[in-house]
């Protein structure tokens, strides 16, 4: 009698067993995993053989960060899970949507290698370019770019713009991006590195700073002017 207690014993520790290493490879291949990723590149762009540095990226979780060249007082801070994308003015105190200030936080974001439209559009939308229509993205093939195993998509807005990308399988993110005009925008000097947590985090002293809520003052102020078609008819 007790040798069968052990033995049903063992075949339940060996049953868990297993099922405990299952649940581990599925969450090591789930999406929730591999977004779980830590690395920064330099930003490059290149046109008619012409290479010039277009600023700093870094990852952290599906969160990203971009520093560019051509707004050195600032950065922007994307959150494809909520989704957010803001411009962040450190010196100014003040943080700002980002909408379509840079193409940047729209393509440059966490991807499904086999399915990117999704992820592509929805950054879209979120700058205000919703009436572009459905997205539709087509495999085109697969290359090996400095070592990373991209997969080439061609990806089209609902207005017939578009452009072609490369995305890295491993970390699931845009390798190279060639736009319509021809430009090639890549990452370069990619390197997997723990980024801190404090670097994709808005601080908590910054204000948001709305353009709407700025015209609505003004035009309570003594500086607004009403254009002649704003103004009430006179009478006779």
């Amino acid at each position: 009698m007790l040798k069968m207690i052990r033995d049903a014993i063992s075949v339940h520790l060996r049953k868990a067993a297993w099922r405990l290493l299952a649940l581990a490879a599925l969450s090591a291949s789930s999406p929730a995993a591999a977004q779980a990723q830590q690395f920064s590149a330099d930003i490059v762009t290149r046109h008619d053989d012409v290479s010039a540095p277009a600023g700093r990226l870094s990852v952290l979780d599906g969160r990203v960060r971009i520093e560019t060249a051509e707004l050195p007082d600032g950065f922007f801070l994307v959150d494809t899970m909520k989704p957010s994308a803001w411009f962040v003015r450190p010196g100014a105190g003040l943080y700002m949507d980002a909408k379509q200030s840079s193409q940047l936080t729209r393509l440059f974001v966490p991807l499904d290698p086999d399915a990117p439209c999704r992820q592509w559009q929805a950054m879209a939308r979120l700058a205000g370019l919703s009436g572009e229509g459905e997205w539709r993205c087509e495999r085109i093939g697969e290359e090996t770019i400095d070592g990373h195993g991209t997969v080439a998509f061609r990806a089209l807005s609902g207005t017939g713009e578009g452009f072609v990308g490369w995305i890295d399988r491993k970390h699931q993110f845009p390798l190279r991006i060639k736009t319509g005009d021809g430009t090639l925008v890549t990452l370069e000097q990619i390197k997997d590195e723990p980024q801190p947590a404090s670097s994709f985090e808005l601080p908590p002293t910054l204000r948001k700073f709305s353009p709407e809520a700025l015209i609505e003052q003004i035009k309570k102020s003594d500086v607004w002017v009403s254009r002649p078609d704003d103004a009430a008819p006179s009478r006779p």
